[in-house]
């Protein structure tokens, strides 16, 4: 079983930074890929990002190239989403993922956390 906690996630203005964690716990972190999704109400879980197990790969939604940044730490467990020049249209709940294949798709990953809330005000 893997468990996964995000963290970081709070209220900032428009220009601002972030950077989100999300510590992961159970089997063997290094052997999954990890992936960042949000949500904002009434709308569907978005792809944002993710990193092969190794971290040799990263990949990016258009939305948030140039802005966001995924990288990891196995030896903490950890993989980062560092947010810079938010907009108001970043707002939502932000959630990690661990799956055994890197990907885009909610269902190719296997474990997801329970999210933490980015709000971004104008």
């Amino acid at each position: 079983q893997v468990q996964l906690v995000e963290s970081g996630g709070g209220l900032v203005q428009a220009g601002g930074s972030l950077r989100l964690s999300c510590a992961r716990s159970g089997r063997t972190f290094r052997a999954y890929a990890m992936g960042w999704f949000r949500q904002a109400p009434g709308k569907e879980r978005e792809f944002l990002s993710a990193i092969s197990w190794s971290g040799s790969s990263t990949y990016y939604a258009d939305s948030v190239k140039g802005r966001f940044t995924i990288s990891r730490d196995n030896a903490e467990n950890t993989v980062y989403l560092q947010m810079n020049s938010l907009k108001p249209e970043d707002t939502a709940k932000y959630y990690c993922a661990a799956g055994r294949t890197i990907g885009s798709s909610v269902n190719d990953y296997d474990y997801w956390g329970q999210g933490t809330q980015v709000t971004v005000s104008s």
